[in-house]
């Protein structure tokens, strides 16, 4: 009894240690996310809606698409918030094809996680950015000449909320937001830096490296692809993860696989997105998914191989 007491108490100062360690490294990362999406949210969200909203003022055509997923990317909303949205902008009359550039983008990528993702390095950063950005795109594109003359979403049912930043002193509004961010992340995150102390400490980094590395490359993409739908539950949280398993030799394409299938297949997300999809649109958005993001792990291999 008293060797298996030694036993743990050596393994909780090992996972304590590399706790500690990982969460010195991101928690900068992770406090600076939630104070700029927070200034974002309070101070310039409304301003990213309404450029959405005079989308439908001007005959851009294709190029519209473009700037919808700029602007998916740049808003704070996380799914919840952003198809309400969506369904307030659809009243407005924004084409289908510029609210799915929008929404795809949305639901990928935030400035608060970009900043996170500062964490994984310029290269892994640069990686995300990109394909959420051509992700938004290429989900545009798909309506605009896929679906011509056809309905895809159905917002029946779904208003726009009402605005929580409503107290009249700017700092207090700005504080509260913080505080609400704190407790949507707070937890995840620091679950996320818990898995990857246990990772690091008991998951060979050779075995790792040979499951998620270029060596298998088709293998490891798609593996990629599969764990992002069960273990993505917050962004910050698998910011650890990633960075972790990164260091293990995952490459940068199975990570970019993962970051994309993660936050599109969020379980806790798919359930509104049937409704507003429909079982057919839906089944056709996770065939999409499943695709671009193997395609992308695959080119961006290739590139930095």
């Amino acid at each position: 009894m008293i060797e298996i007491l030694s036993v743990l108490k050596r393994e909780f100062i090992y996972v304590s240690s590399y706790f500690m360690i990982q969460l010195r490294q991101i928690l900068p990362y992770w406090i600076l996310g939630m104070v700029l999406g927070s200034v974002i949210s309070v101070f310039v969200k409304d301003k990213i809606h309404g450029a959405v909203t005079k989308l439908g003022e001007h005959k851009l055509g294709v190029f519209g698409i473009v700037i919808a997923s700029v602007l998916g990317i740049a808003s704070p909303l996380c799914m919840y918030g952003t198809i309400p949205l969506a369904a307030s902008f659809s009243r407005k009359g924004i084409r289908d094809d510029w609210l799915a550039a929008f929404m795809m983008s949305s639901i990928l990528l935030n400035p608060q996680l970009i900043i996170y993702s500062m964490a994984l390095g310029k290269e892994v950063l640069a990686v995300r950015i990109i394909t959420c950005f051509l992700c938004g795109i290429t989900a545009g594109l798909i309506l605009r000449f896929g679906f011509r003359n056809k309905a895809f979403f159905n917002f029946d049912g779904f208003e726009e909320k009402q605005s929580r930043d409503t107290h009249p002193n700017l700092l207090i509004r700005l504080l509260k937001n913080i505080g609400r961010n704190f407790k949507a992340t707070g937890l995840y995150f620091l679950f996320g830096v818990l898995l990857s102390a246990l990772f690091q400490r008991y998951v060979p980094a050779e075995g790792f490296a040979k499951l998620f590395g270029s060596e298998h490359q088709g293998f490891g993409l798609l593996m990629a692809a599969t764990i992002g739908v069960p273990l993505y539950a917050c962004g910050g949280g698998t910011i650890p993860l990633l960075q972790q398993w990164l260091m293990s030799g995952m490459s940068i394409g199975s990570a970019a696989t993962f970051m994309l299938t993660g936050p599109s297949t969020k379980i806790t997300n798919l359930g509104a997105l049937k409704i507003v999809l429909g079982v057919k649109h839906f089944l056709l958005y996770l065939l999409f998914v499943m695709l671009f993001s193997l395609a992308c792990g695959f080119v961006v291999n290739l590139m930095f191989l």
